[in-house]
């Protein structure tokens, strides 16, 4: 539909309506689609990929890299694990409903340590069926939540979590490609 009328449109409008129409959707409820194979991630990754050709501009045999770098996009893997991690931050801060904060308590050591006050989580859940149960989120939560930096993790506010967690994920990928 919009590659119907990209030639009207200018980049700011195309961004928009691909914003609105595209990424949306791979947005919504992307946190259930942790831990799938790369075939299904990267089925959807193809529609991000295009919608990325599409405001740019770009041909079809152009890198695809390069191109999500300069719109500053996360790819679908680390986008369904921001979305994962945005959750769990809401969680530690009281910010989520409670039957999700029960799926994700904090540790608390039996003795006084140093890391006490970094805000881990308790690692309780133990999958019972290798594909389905590592794809729940008292599994992906305090694992993902565990390997993130301190400085992320402590974060004061919902807007400066985002704000560094996005960072951090962007660096992670485009820095090791």
């Amino acid at each position: 539909m919009i590659g119907n009328i990209r030639q009207y449109l200018d980049q700011k409008t195309t961004t928009m309506l691909v914003h609105a129409f595209v990424t949306s959707r791979l947005d919504a409820c992307n946190s259930l689609l942790f831990g799938l194979p790369d075939n299904l991630i990267n089925k959807i990754q193809r529609v991000q990929n295009i919608a990325a050709r599409l405001i740019l501009r770009v041909p079809r045999h152009e890198h695809i890299t390069p191109l999500l770098y300069q719109l500053h996009w996360l790819p679908i893997r680390q986008r369904i694990t921001f979305k994962i991690l945005l959750l769990t931050y809401k969680v530690i801060n009281y910010m989520a409903p409670d039957f999700i904060s029960e799926l994700a308590p904090l540790h608390v050591p039996t003795r006084a340590l140093r890391s006490a006050s970094e805000q881990r989580l308790e690692i309780t859940f133990r999958s019972s069926t290798k594909f389905y149960g590592d794809r729940s989120f008292a599994f992906a939560a305090p694992h993902l939540w565990n390997g993130l930096p301190n400085t992320i993790r402590s974060a004061s506010s919902v807007a400066s979590f985002k704000s560094r967690l996005k960072t951090y994920l962007f660096r992670q990928h485009f820095l090791s490609v």
